[in-house]
């Protein structure tokens, strides 16, 4: 569909285009020397030791959680109001998402609070999520994980670019696990980061993005090997070098373009201030954030489908971050979750409407987007 205002965009250019180019023309496309710089660029950005990309958040996340050795019947407490492959890739590992709720009707990210009451002797781990580029209560959270002796993993799939008391979001687990989806801050069409600050850790995820192998065809192209060993069974969960290259040139876009979206929330939330049936969450930011979607909550009394129908009609694009993962069909099945027990995710979930934002966004569809929506409440 041709959307007047579409719910994201990518910022390309020609400089995008041109490493493109310098990739095809190097006849080498598979991980190498562009890969390598990526990693070590962003490890800069993140204030971490290491950075490992991958070819997506989620192998990310399943790397974490196999490389912190999760076994049948341990636990990883994560929130439901995510996308699901933070659930999944708990599952995959081989232990069982336990569900918080969010601190409050604000601050839609899971807290102590929350986290606390569920841990049992059976919990291992805590998957924090940095919803929509806010983050966190690290402090607290990172307090209590060692309290407790649990291992820490930030999903940072929507937070490049955000700080919790000077510190880059990711750095603060024992990984961070970051998106290129393509309609992430950063975008390499499919893509992902590890970062992490363990020298055995590092090791041992490396190993696992390429087959348990113990050199890469990279190495071997430049006569740094001619075998290899496999040490443990991993999965290919490799990027390539055409991503790379792109993800270095959006690397050198991110702050302008965070910066951007700053505004544009900015711009959001001044002309809905005064709208009826509308709050927008997060008015306390506690830090800086990477604006990467811009939700609001609308009242009970609303129909959420009326609005995105009529908003559709008007050409605007809208979505919803997130249905309750833990009232899904699967995880209702298999894990029991049942609905009424996460009241302030499921209010959340039933009333969360997801707004147009990226950053070429101009004002003035800011405020179409904002007169449509009062157009289809006043209805």
């Amino acid at each position: 569909m041709d959307w007047k205002v579409p719910l994201s965009d990518i910022s390309f250019d020609e400089r995008e285009e041109q490493a493109v180019i310098e990739v095809i023309k190097s006849r080498w496309l598979s991980m190498g020397s562009k890969t390598q710089l990526f990693e070590e660029k962003f490890a800069e950005l993140t204030g971490s030791k290491y950075a490992i990309a991958v070819s997506n958040c989620t192998a990310a996340m399943h790397m974490s959680h196999l490389a912190m050795n999760v076994k049948p019947g341990d636990e990883v407490i994560t929130p439901s109001l995510t996308f699901i492959a933070t659930v999944n890739t708990i599952l995959a590992a081989g232990a069982k998402p336990v569900f918080s709720d969010v601190e409050s009707l604000d601050k839609w990210c899971i807290g102590v609070k929350n986290i606390e009451p569920l841990i049992t002797s059976k919990t291992v781990g805590v998957a924090v999520v940095h919803y929509a580029g806010y983050p966190a209560n690290m402090t607290e959270i990172v307090s209590l994980c060692r309290k407790h002796n649990l291992y820490l993993i930030e999903d940072c799939a929507h937070s490049v670019g955000t700080y919790w008391q000077g510190k880059h979001m990711g750095s603060f687990g024992k990984f961070g696990c970051f998106s290129f989806f393509s309609n992430k801050n950063m975008t390499t069409g499919e893509g992902g980061m590890l970062v992490t600050d363990d020298d055995q850790l590092a090791e041992k995820a490396r190993l696992l993005r390429s087959h348990g192998m113990t050199t890469l065809t990279w190495q071997r192209h430049k006569g740094h090997a001619s075998s290899y060993d496999v040490v443990l069974p991993g999965y290919n969960y490799r990027i390539d070098e055409i991503r790379s290259a792109i993800g270095l040139v959006q690397l050198s876009k991110l702050f302008e373009n965070n910066k951007k979206r700053a505004l544009l929330v900015d711009a959001y939330r001044r002309r809905l201030a005064n709208t009826p049936n509308v709050s927008v969450p997060f008015a306390a930011n506690e830090g800086k954030s990477s604006y990467h979607i811009f939700p609001i909550l609308l009242d009970s009394k609303v129909s959420r489908s009326s609005v995105i129908a009529m908003m559709k009609e008007k050409g605007i694009q809208t979505s919803i971050h997130y249905p309750a993962a833990h009232l899904f069909t699967y995880m209702k099945s298999f894990l029991g979750t049942r609905e009424n027990t996460l009241p302030l995710t499921e209010k959340i979930s039933s009333n969360v409407l997801t707004l147009p934002l990226y950053p070429d966004m101009s004002f003035e569809q800011v405020a179409t987007v904002v007169n449509s929506l009062n157009d289809c409440l006043c209805k």
